[in-house]
């Protein structure tokens, strides 16, 4: 049976770090507008639907042949909203409005660098495997070991390694950090869990450092057009 698989954009009209965030140029081109063109190129994506409470948002993205019939409530918009709750709702708005997909594919705006490639694939590691959960993760650059917690005016290690910590050599590979470039589960799924990723249960996907750069600050906009300057892969 062939699957209906569908891509949900998420994107807030508010931001902290950058005002606008989502809609902010980045070589010339609205942040959004990436994670767009690579789901357009995937060769899964029989849909792709934008999740915003935005007007300006939801005309610019249906401009681009996205479809932004659906409006996320106010009330699901705030700094403070969890994304996976406006997408529950959405779930029940298409049950009323049309038909429930098989799959649903969240493709964050704050990765613009995640190519079309790298979503087939996550898509093809979803499918191949009895899985209903997936989400992307990248190895950890900042290793647990080395890792500190500050409160008032002192500090302890964030992992107890005792006495004597290792050095970078011995430190161990199998610390990953998901990095919200992509995540895929099924309508049951997140219904029954109201989330995307339970521990133990969620299929991990890893995915390469350039392609997981998350738009936070203006740091992340210089690193992104930095590697997008550098034409090092095709960004669609």
């Amino acid at each position: 049976m062939n699957k209906k698989i569908t891509a949900i954009i998420p994107a807030r009209g508010g931001s902290k770090g950058i005002p606008r965030k989502n809609l902010y140029p980045i070589n010339g081109k609205p942040l959004i507008q990436y994670t767009i063109e690579a789901a357009k190129n995937s060769h899964y994506l029989d849909q792709i639907v934008l999740n915003s409470e935005d007007e300006e948002i939801r005309h610019f993205c249906s401009d681009l042949g996205v479809d932004a019939s659906y409006k996320r409530p106010y009330s699901l918009a705030g700094d403070q909203s969890r994304l996976v709750d406006s997408v529950v709702e959405w779930l029940d708005w298409m049950e009323v409005n049309h038909d429930l997909p098989d799959v649903i594919v969240l493709l964050q705006p704050t990765s613009p660098l995640r190519t079309a490639e790298l979503i087939d694939s996550a898509i093809e590691a979803f499918l191949n495997k009895p899985a209903v959960s997936l989400v992307g993760v990248t190895e950890m650059k900042e290793h647990p070991a080395k890792s500190i917690f500050v409160e008032k005016d002192s500090w302890r290690y964030i992992v107890d390694s005792g006495a004597y910590v290792p050095r970078r050599q011995e430190l161990e590979k199998n610390y990953f950090t998901i990095n919200g470039a992509i995540y895929i589960a099924t309508p049951e799924w997140l219904r029954n869990y109201n989330d995307f990723t339970v521990q133990g249960k969620t299929q991990l996907f890893e995915t390469p450092h350039d392609q997981a750069v998350d738009v936070d600050a203006m740091i992340d906009v210089h690193i992104v057009e930095a590697i997008l300057n550098a034409k090092t892969i095709k960004y669609e």
